[in-house]
């Protein structure tokens, strides 16, 4: 049975009698699409459409709907929408194109559009260039050869997108910056609008909140001074329309969590979900491509990593608190890992402050852990002020072993033991290399070529080790590298502490944990690098007494 149009229904004969067809010139443009083509102008197609229309005397025009740089694969486009509602509204009951690509690139919509929704009200649906005219002959919209080239013009989308991806990337793999706008703080650079340089006025506030996060404030505090000062948020700055728009939290966050502003550029942060579905999405980080050292920092990489560092504990505050105290983050109950709340008491018109755990307040779980404040800060106090005092006599101590004459004769030694253990291991592995001959011809049995295997591989192992010391104690020797020990260097401009500050605690502790007994367990930053420079002065005081 011949196959039946679904257009048929319309009385063409009588609506042409009447001069009936009003008819929607629906005009559409997209460079995403890759339409760039003079052909393919705005101008172009009207004027196609027009002459179209000049010559069918049964057509009248309604109106024209043009969507300049709208995607052809997705229908919810202001114009056609529009020309919809008038369809809805039995104003237009013609729809004329240049051709189908300009209908659309969705396979899928535009099928439905012209199989479904056109017959369902009516409507008479020409396109000019591929002789497609649903009243005139309604086999040219139901022919094979449409859907076909609907599907040519998706896949011509399809792959037009592919293209623009993969271009896109590549450009982001190079350390070029392809977003619309620059992140607060930087622009564009005029004369290579893919490198970011430093706005130096946006710049400002930015190392402001960073200064002010790493003194203590919280996000909140750092908000409200902002807004206060009416420093411009970064769309009312973008804008500079003399809005003044508020900074909020998630602003400064933002901000503050940012790699840009040591000179990183990551990008990729978001895409669309597809072609056809212009929604986006997050990439996992992952995905993300990152490029270090594409333009100038904002802000020092140290401080930058201090603040993520900062961001990870728990810090929360009292909403109407500015300021965090000192031990935020840091102070945490030594049974349960949680962190320990402040609490205060007013007795007698004296203020008491001190540490509780938060599972114990809030959970009734663990124990109290209870520690007053001003105890605890007497005690950390103490106890950096001894660990600055070891800092200044190590880098007294190493500054005197790193004089010439005892280097030369600390290196003679200490080459001599090398040579030795280098002699040692040669020796050793020979004999791991005779060994499975032995054992083959019978020499030796299974379990006796076992047991001195294991014996002379645990003996290379640890002769091993004791090279790889020996190189590593020849080369501070030679170069005296406990000058630049981080632990030396970071406790001792502390010198003469005399009151603890937030700062200070960032800086130089890792964590306090606190016992039920009330035994405070202070956890210092470089306690590795303390015991390498301890272990380097043990070393090199028994060198200078055997060459003194």
């Amino acid at each position: 049975m011949a196959r039946v149009s679904k257009y048929q229904t319309i009385d063409t004969a009588f609506l042409r009698s009447q001069n009936a067809w009003n008819a929607g010139l629906y005009i559409r443009l997209s460079r995403e699409d890759g339409d760039k083509a003079e052909s393919e102008s705005v101008s172009s197609q009207k004027a196609i459409l027009e002459r179209f229309i000049s010559e069918h005397p049964e057509i009248n025009f309604y109106d024209t709907y043009i969507d300049d740089g709208w995607s052809g694969t997705d229908f919810n486009r202001p114009a056609f929408q529009r020309m919809l509602a008038d369809i809805t509204g039995k104003r237009v009951n013609c729809v004329i194109v240049k051709d189908l690509s300009r209908f659309g690139r969705n396979y899928v919509e535009a099928g439905k559009y012209l199989e479904t929704v056109f017959p369902l009200f009516n409507i008479r649906f020409i396109s000019v260039n591929d002789n497609i005219d649903s009243s005139e002959n309604p086999q040219s919209v139901n022919n094979v050869i449409v859907p076909f080239k609907n599907i040519i013009n998706d896949e011509y989308c399809r792959d037009i997108s592919m293209k623009v991806r993969s271009a896109l990337d590549i450009r982001r793999r190079q350390g070029k910056f392809i977003g619309s706008f620059a992140a607060y703080g930087y622009k564009k650079d005029e004369t290579d609008h893919n490198r970011l340089i430093i706005d130096e006025y946006a710049a400002q506030t930015v190392r402001f909140i960073y200064g002010e996060f790493l003194k203590g404030y919280s996000i909140i505090g750092i908000t409200r001074k902002l807004n206060d000062r009416g420093i411009l948020n970064p769309s009312a700055y973008r804008k500079q329309k003399g809005e003044r728009g508020l900074w909020t939290d998630s602003t400064v966050r933002r901000i503050l969590t940012n790699e840009l502003y040591i000179g990183n550029l990551v990008q990729k942060k978001n895409e669309t979900v597809s072609y056809k579905i212009h929604v986006a999405k997050q990439v996992e980080e992952s995905r993300r491509i990152t490029v270090k050292n594409t333009h100038e920092a904002i802000i020092a990489r140290d401080d930058f990593f201090k603040v993520q560092a900062l961001l990870r504990r728990d810090t929360r505050t009292s909403p109407s608190a500015d300021r965090l105290s000192v031990f935020a983050g840091f102070i945490k109950c030594a049974d349960c890992g949680r962190a320990m709340q402040k609490r205060v008491v007013k007795q007698k018109n004296k203020i008491y402050e001190y540490y509780v755990c938060s599972s114990y307040k809030r959970l009734h779980r663990c124990s109290k852990h209870a520690v007053r404040a001003d105890l605890l800060k007497q005690t950390v106090l103490i106890f950096l002020n001894k660990y600055i005092k070891i800092a200044v006599d190590f880098d007294k101590a190493i500054e005197k072993m790193n004089a010439e004459e005892k280097k030369k004769s600390a290196n003679k030694r200490l080459q001599s033991e090398l040579d030795l253990q280098k002699k040692e291991l040669s020796k050793t592995q020979n004999i791991l290399t005779d060994l499975y001959p032995d054992y083959k011809s019978g020499v030796l049995g299974k379990a006796q070529y076992m047991a001195l295997k294991e014996q002379y591989d645990n003996k290379a192992v640890a002769i091993q080790s004791t090279i790889a010391r020996l190189e590593k104690e020849i080369e501070n020797c030679e170069n005296g590298l406990y000058k630049s020990n981080e632990f030396i260097e970071t406790f001792k401009k502390y010198r003469g502490l005399i009151e603890l500050s937030r700062d200070v605690v960032i800086e130089l502790i890792e964590n306090i944990f606190i016992h039920d007994d009330g035994t405070i367990e202070i956890r210092l930053k470089c306690k590795n690098l303390f015991e390498e420079a301890a272990e380097y002065l043990r070393q090199n005081k028994s060198f200078s007494r055997q060459t003194g």
